[in-house]
């Protein structure tokens, strides 16, 4: 276990503060957790701690006191921003329509060593690595301790657009080891200081705090292209924000929508327009950050992105410190396509109601005998290749009836062949090859859920016709009357769970005695009924 060692300067950020609000923060005496102090003109100076903010005085800011501090620090650049010389401290600005600086932000800024342990392995790997995290989570603090370390056995060059890595002032601070540091003059100049570090200075490692413009991700790809290790960061969460962000998420290789030829649509079942990687990705390892001492780990970002738009995402692998410090790494094991869901309420309906014998809004298992069909039971896993039969609903029928359903995505890794009626007339090639082999093959009428979950009815011998015991029957009047109130109250109308006709029968009594309408819709097992009014 790595000791880990803070050190803050915060005697000299406190030095730039009026004496009435410094004394205010010594009072509060929890420097360990202060975050920030917060000087705005004509509110109450206010201090934000890990868990908490405290007011420091009731006396509101004035502007000798804004003065004050604007004139004991250091200048501020383009983004508003300044500093203490050889601190990792921040003042931030903010200025009316006359430029005037009239609030302020402190930040504390702190150098952590002994944090990168959770992740060193990963950053002495040599890959790329992106840092992801919401802001005040601790990026900046990894980032240094991260240029430090790599520092020691490699040529490294960080590019400090806001001098938060490496402090304000013209000597960077000892926080960051051996590392050069390379300021940028004004933070729209990010990406040609960027360029300019491995054009001019050699380096094996570039560290880059903050990528956050398209110009960027373009200046970051150039510099992994040309063989340099990169550690960066980023604002958000997950790996789903990087994707959905059009100015990054060329980081993490950028999405298109491409056409697929009928041939290749019918094999993944899928639709002939579907989402792909556009590009490789910039960056090798994702490190999302979600919260100090808990960090999600994609430690092969090109599959990770493939798989989440294929529909089956990859879990990251997840790395913890407990309150000893020991660092705790769990490899979570691949998700299956079909998993049984937990019991739910009924679910609410929408204004445009599916039609009957199809319903798009589906309902959800419930505990009782005949839903889902497998409670109880146990199942052997079979593996299924849907040729032509689209896997997302595949999947969706799979978890609702609860059965141990794999997909695969190749005929020779299956136990049993799903395809259309029109696919096993014309022949094709794989089904050719699955009825050469032996395999059971299975045809549907229409690409439909309820084909779907009748065929998956028919491949684990579901039975249906139990008939619920007295206890549930008291659960199914119970999530009927909360139908029945959500009607009452102005739902359009509420889809029940489905069960047996005995279970539907008492649904429909006791919606006439609500005077409400009730109509059952789908086919067994998933007949179930809908309460709305005329």
């Amino acid at each position: 276990m790595t000791q880990l060692k803070i050190t803050d300067d915060l005697e000299a950020l406190l030095e730039v503060l009026p004496a009435n609000i410094r004394h205010a923060v010594e009072k509060a005496d929890d420097s360990d957790n202060l975050l920030e102090i917060i000087l705005d003109l004509g509110r109450v100076p206010t201090a934000r701690f890990v868990d908490r903010e405290l007011i420091l005085q009731e006396k509101e800011i004035t502007r000798p006191e804004i003065d004050h501090v604007v004139e004991r620090v250091g200048d501020f650049d383009t983004d508003n921003r300044s500093g203490i010389e050889r601190t990792l401290h921040r003042i931030s600005g903010i200025r009316n329509r006359r430029s005037t600086v009239v609030g302020l932000t402190l930040r504390v800024g702190r150098a952590v060593y002994g944090t990168v342990d959770i992740i060193q392995d990963i950053i002495e790997s040599g890959k790329s690595v992106l840092i992801l995290g919401r802001p005040g989570v601790g990026k900046t603090t990894l980032l240094r301790e991260a240029a430090r370390i790599l520092a020691e056995k490699k040529r490294v060059v960080v590019v400090d657009t806001s001098n938060e890595i490496g402090g304000d002032g013209d000597v960077p601070h000892p926080a960051v080891g051996k590392a050069r540091r390379m300021q940028v003059r004004e933070p729209m100049l990010q990406h040609e200081v960027m360029i300019e570090a491995v054009e001019n200075h050699n380096p094996e490692v570039i560290v880059i705090d903050e990528i956050g413009r398209e110009m960027e991700a373009a200046a970051a790809r150039t510099i992994a292209e040309r063989g340099v290790q990169l550690v960066g960061t980023a604002h958000g969460q997950t790996l789903d924000n990087l994707l959905l962000n059009p100015t990054l998420s060329d980081l993490v290789g950028g999405i298109e929508a491409v056409t697929l030829s009928d041939e290749e649509a019918r094999r993944r079942g899928t639709q002939k327009t579907v989402l792909e990687r556009r590009a490789p990705p910039t960056f090798d390892v994702l490190i999302e950050i979600q919260h100090r001492e808990r960090f999600a780990i994609h430690t092969d970002i090109m599959s990770s992105v493939d798989a989440l738009l294929r529909g089956f995402p990859l879990p990251p692998e997840i790395r913890t410190r407990d309150a000893e410090g020991k660092v705790i790494i769990e490899k979570a094991a691949p998700v299956l396509p079909a998993r049984a869901e937990a019991t739910k309420a009924p679910r609410r309906g929408r204004v445009n109601a599916p039609a009957p014998e199809e319903p798009t809004q589906r309902p959800e298992p419930t505990p009782f005998a005949s839903a889902p069909p497998t409670a109880g039971m146990n199942l052997r896993m079979i593996r299924v290749y849907p040729y032509g039969v689209a896997r997302n609903r595949l999947q969706q029928a799979a978890k609702r009836l609860g059965v141990p359903a794999v997909i695969v995505r190749a005929p020779d890794e299956a136990d049993a062949l799903v395809t259309l009626r029109a696919y096993y007339r014309d022949r094709q090639q794989p089904i050719v090859d699955a009825e050469s082999r032996g395999m059971p093959i299975y045809v549907l009428r229409a690409n439909t859920i309820n084909q779907v979950e009748q065929f998956l009815g028919d491949l684990f011998n579901l039975h249906t016709d139990s008939v619920p015991v007295n206890g549930e029957m008291d659960l199914v009047r119970e999530q009927t009357q909360q139908a029945i109130a959500a009607v009452l109250n102005g739902e359009r109308w509420v889809d029940l769970p489905p069960g047996p006709s005995l279970v539907r029968r008492l649904q429909h009594e006791m919606a006439r005695g609500a005077e409400l309408v009730s109509h059952s819709y789908g086919k067994e097992p998933r007949r179930h009924v809908r309460i709305f009014r005329e």
